[in-house]
């Protein structure tokens, strides 16, 4: 998916109704840093978005520096100017490009891929993009992954879509017809089973793989680099 200006606008918009638990997820994840990293710790964003990961790790504490990455020049802008506002811009590196793509040469304290995965619909370079961010990892270090989880075609996850519908029903204004549609455009996303997910990042180096995150179409996982 190409997130242009106007898709990355409505991203930021809509991200706390596309999952309702946005913000207890962020502060899931700010606490396990927290409880993992000392005070200096250099992080790895992989996938920034519009940068409400990186504002609430940054605000949470004022010696941890970040390098976050992000393909999407739109996405980066919104990034970059959240920073500006904050005055945070001196402990962040805006990076255009993939963790596949980008030149990156540090080693990291830490690792976050929050809501990117499933936008890469091909398992080889899911595994590739895990592998990639194992390798500019130190020994040891904690990794968080947050994506779209499920089977396509299987009762439970059809079930959570079956929520997912009525939640957007109940919750916006749009029509049946523009759910419908969106929906469509959500299962060509690269779901990834619990089964699956914990598989690959084995293969890619992590350990201590615990699910600390789920709700409806995403679940979210906690693991350390072996």
């Amino acid at each position: 998916m190409e997130f242009t200006k106007d898709l990355s606008a409505e991203y930021e918009r809509g991200i706390r109704r596309t999952l309702p638990s946005y913000d207890a997820m962020l502060r899931l994840s700010q606490a396990f840093l927290s409880l993992t990293l000392d005070d200096q710790a250099h992080i790895l964003v992989a996938g920034v978005g519009s940068g409400n990961e990186l504002l609430h790790f940054a605000q949470a504490n004022s010696h941890w520096q970040f390098t976050a990455l992000d393909p999407s020049q739109a996405m980066l802008a919104i990034t970059s100017e959240k920073l500006k506002n904050d005055q945070l811009q001196p402990r962040v590196t805006l990076v255009e490009g993939t963790v596949l793509q980008a030149p990156l040469t540090a080693t990291f304290e830490a690792a976050t891929c929050l809501l990117v995965l499933h936008f890469i619909k091909e398992r080889a370079e899911q595994l590739a993009t895990l592998q990639k961010i194992a390798e500019h990892l130190q020994p040891g270090a904690p990794f968080i992954i947050v994506c779209k989880c499920g089977e396509l075609g299987n009762p439970e996850t059809e079930q959570q879509f079956d929520l997912w519908r009525a939640y957007w029903l109940q919750n916006t204004k749009l029509t049946p017809e523009q759910v419908e549609t969106m929906e469509q455009q959500i299962r060509t996303l690269g779901f990834l089973t619990e089964a699956d997910m914990r598989s690959m990042l084995q293969t890619a180096g992590f350990e201590k793989i615990t699910r600390f995150f789920s709700t409806t179409l995403f679940c979210g996982w906690t693991c350390f680099k072996k």
